[in-house]
């Protein structure tokens, strides 16, 4: 004897599938228990698991681009006091450098400012005994950040840091180099630290001062200057104090 009878069997199967199931067998359609259970499935799936809608995803979109900008405005002057800083270190190191190298090297370095946003550097190696000095060899050309040059603003005061100037001009120096650099001034660094112009060996001690600016910032500027006699290298920023610009070395 079976174990079963065939309509007890047949009702067996149909309990485990769910409700209308049961109809399609015995009415003879064609639907499968996997068809059918998968259909149920997709009616089933809850609607935020079927991802972003595109009135979503552009909503995001537009906050991210707001927080974005409000970003950039606010970092703006943090960027451009960066550019600033950076123009004033440049310059300060290297006066400082070849300073010192012309002093371990036992050379002489000439630095030129050739444009308002340039500083240039070339060796010039000692005559030898009674010959004639060599020219100058190139050396390295120093950019500044484009929005940074070599200039001066109304309400830089008079006199200049340490009174060595007037405030007035951008690239200043006591002697210009007449016989190497047509006349435009120049700093040239010796052995013994000291700077000085090209007029003879050794030169006329020469002192500078350079000022670095932002245009429309005034209390950004900067500005370093150069002692003759010992070579020595100052930094200085422009502060109002109790209503009058002064300049504080840094």
């Amino acid at each position: 004897m079976k174990d079963c009878v065939r309509p007890l069997c047949r009702l067996r199967r149909e309990r485990s599938f769910p409700l209308g199931w049961h109809r399609s067998v015995l009415t003879g359609g064609r639907t499968s228990a996997k068809s059918y259970l998968l259909r149920e499935r997709r009616l089933m799936t809850p609607r935020k698991s079927r991802g972003f809608s595109l009135l979503e995803l552009m909503i995001v979109i537009a906050i991210g681009l707001i927080m974005a900008s409000v970003t950039s405005m606010a970092l703006m002057p943090l960027f451009k006091k960066n550019h600033v800083d950076q123009a004033y270190d440049l310059t300060l190191s290297v006066l400082r450098t070849y300073r010192n190298q012309a002093i371990t090297k036992y050379t002489r370095f000439i630095v030129t400012f050739p444009t308002a946003s340039s500083i240039n550097v070339q060796e010039w190696d000692f005559p030898p005994p009674g010959g004639v000095a060599p020219a100058p060899q190139q050396v390295m050309t120093y950019a500044l950040p484009q929005d940074v040059q070599f200039a001066v603003q109304a309400g830089f005061p008079d006199p200049g840091p340490d009174g060595l100037d007037t405030g007035s001009t951008a690239v200043y120096a006591q002697y210009n180099c007449a016989i190497l650099e047509g006349g435009e001034p120049c700093l040239i660094f010796y052995p013994d630290g000291s700077a000085q112009d090209d007029a003879n060996v050794p030169g006329h001690f020469n002192y500078g001062i350079f000022y670095l600016s932002r245009s429309g910032d005034l209390y950004s500027s900067r500005a370093i200057n150069v002692w003759g006699t010992t070579g020595r290298i100052r930094g200085w920023r422009l502060y109002d104090v109790s209503g009058a610009n002064t300049w504080e070395q840094q």
